[in-house]
């Protein structure tokens, strides 16, 4: 089994004893331990047991919506991604207890990764709840992963929220059928990197320092 692969389980066995607690952790093979007969969170599971991600570049039109800062203040999807500073963008809701948690240690991880250079981005996580999760509850998880100032959570009307979602084809029509994805940009012009799969820390900045590389080549 591969070290990433590892790491993942260990995080999903770790996120579900926190919001779940010890009778419904997973395994070390991904299986539940006191499985339910239906479990709504079956197509997350899925997606975890997958191993790596897929790497793919898109040109996104992305409309000016509305959004809410994890302070309560009113902004707008394209006044927080177009700052002048490369973007590292992901999808989460906060009751989540399998793929969002992994992917928000992920970019928590990233902060530690980038070390000094971490002020030089910006990163977004955008819930897909946002029903439940106001700014309050956006700044509380925030809180528990640990985010730095460059690590920004939004939230808005739900209109808005799927619109945002579809924009990046990221909508899947329910926050339970939604995949793990992560999104990079390094200025306003460039197509977006999309990794589709759970991409380790390690993974997100090497695909970060990659295109870092690239601009600075031609620039």
């Amino acid at each position: 089994m591969s070290m990433h692969r590892r790491t993942v389980r260990v995080l999903a066995a770790t996120v579900s004893l926190l919001f779940l607690g010890p009778a419904t952790a997973l395994d070390g093979g991904g299986r539940g331990l006191a499985p339910l007969s239906h479990d709504p969170h079956a197509h997350h599971r899925h997606m975890m047991n997958k191993k790596g991600y897929k790497r793919s570049e898109h040109e996104y039109g992305l409309p000016d919506l509305d959004l809410v800062g994890m302070g309560g203040e009113k902004t707008s999807l394209l006044r927080e991604i177009n700052t002048g500073k490369p973007v590292l963008l992901n999808f989460i809701f906060t009751t989540c207890t399998t793929i969002c948690p992994v992917l928000s240690a992920t970019f928590s991880q990233v902060q530690k990764h980038l070390g000094g250079d971490v002020d030089e981005v910006r990163m977004i996580s955008i819930t897909i709840d946002p029903e439940h999760d106001t700014p309050e509850r956006l700044e509380a998880y925030a809180a528990r992963f640990g985010a730095g100032p460059q690590w920004q959570f939004l939230t808005g009307d739900l209109d808005r929220i799927v619109a945002v979602q579809k924009a990046f084809d990221a909508y899947r029509g329910s926050k339970m059928n939604h995949e793990p994805l992560t999104f990079l940009r390094i200025e306003k012009e460039d197509p977006w990197v999309r990794l589709d799969g759970l991409a380790s820390a390690a993974d997100v900045v090497r695909e970060y320092q990659r295109l870092a590389t690239v601009q600075n080549q031609d620039s």
